[in-house]
């Protein structure tokens, strides 16, 4: 195709623009397409013929930016890594979250999309009991880590938290060194038993996030002084320091310029495979770009929830189709 062309697209739904590593990806793979009535009807989609406001019957060619994310790229019979299932939150007598049901594979990355107050950080922050901390907060139903679950009276909440890494809308890098914001937590945890070991762990991790090169010469400076999005990928080198088996991002990029973006989800496509990523967004333009499974909360239920191809392009429910085509939101 001449470069020069444009794909067709259409108005239902923006087109984002991906990431070099999720293109080259895309390219390995290839498009991925449901011409076939027979074959969208097998795989349960309803071909809409675009009237009365419904989304058209679009291919994965017209949307060459959005991965294709088949379940082949599970094991038919692997078990999730986190599970979720009836979980409501309530804030005194406010219910906030109602009956979310949900399963985070190890090797996908699950965007959490949804207008602002509708419950998406609300839930990340329970799968790792981080509300918690809220007084007020009551959560009930049943989350489990590796088939263990997280909610138990006896469960070690300082263990969980090593294990289920959050990393928050603001970069918040501890007032100490660059060394020693991610040596903080292999070194509580007893994760390295000399200096020269804790030193690999911090030079592993800061390669990791894909900021070693950038801070090498300067370990012994205040994180405090490096820009945002170096302080975000700081936060990230200093939640995977701990070995989590889970990474939970709430908004990772809400305060970030576009460069600075486009390298945390170069390092989310990156980290993915190593640890189950779960991550908040507002912009469904990056949920599309780095992710694999989608959830759509709206008003404290996750309304919908599966491949992020066909939640953009081929929602099951009107109200997962008016947010992303921008009718609310």
């Amino acid at each position: 195709m001449d470069m020069k062309e444009k794909m067709p697209i259409t108005p239902v739904t923006p087109v984002p623009t991906t990431s070099a590593a999720i293109a080259a990806e895309a390219n390995r793979e290839g498009p991925v397409t449901t011409d076939d009535p027979a074959q969208a009807e097998r795989e349960g989609a309803t071909p809409l013929d675009g009237e009365g406001g419904k989304l058209p019957n679009l291919s994965m060619a017209q949307l060459p930016n959005i991965q294709d994310s088949s379940d082949e790229q599970i094991a038919p019979a692997a078990p999730p890594k986190m599970s979720a299932q009836d979980v409501s939150v309530f804030y005194g007598e406010k219910q906030a979250l109602r009956d979310v049901s949900i399963k985070i594979h190890n090797d996908l990355v699950t965007a959490f999309i949804g207008p602002s107050g509708c419950g998406k950080s609300t839930f990340l922050r329970c799968l790792n009991r981080m509300n918690d901390t809220i007084p007020t907060a009551r959560v009930t139903g049943c989350i489990e880590l590796d088939g263990e679950d997280v909610m138990a009276s006896d469960m070690d909440v300082v263990q969980l938290r090593a294990r289920v890494g959050m990393v928050f809308q603001k970069p918040n890098p501890f007032p100490k060194s660059i060394f020693e914001n991610v040596a903080y937590g292999p070194r509580i945890h007893g994760l390295a038993t000399s200096k020269s070991e804790l030193q690999g762990i911090v030079e592993k991790s800061l390669k990791r996030a894909g900021l070693w090169e950038e801070v090498k010469d300067r370990l012994q400076e205040s994180g405090t002084a490096l820009s945002g999005g170096q302080q975000q990928r700081l936060c990230i080198a200093r939640a995977i320091a701990v070995d989590p088996e889970v990474i939970l991002m709430d908004e990772p990029c809400s305060a970030l310029d576009p460069i600075a973006t486009a390298k945390i989800e170069e390092l989310i496509h990156e980290l993915r495979g190593r640890y189950a990523i779960a991550i908040v967004t507002h912009n469904m333009q990056q949920a599309a770009r780095v992710s694999q499974r989608t959830a759509f909360f709206h008003l404290g239920e996750m309304v919908e929830y599966g491949k992020t191809s066909n939640i953009f392009t081929n929602p099951r429910e009107q109200r997962t189709q008016d947010y992303i085509t921008g009718r609310y939101g």
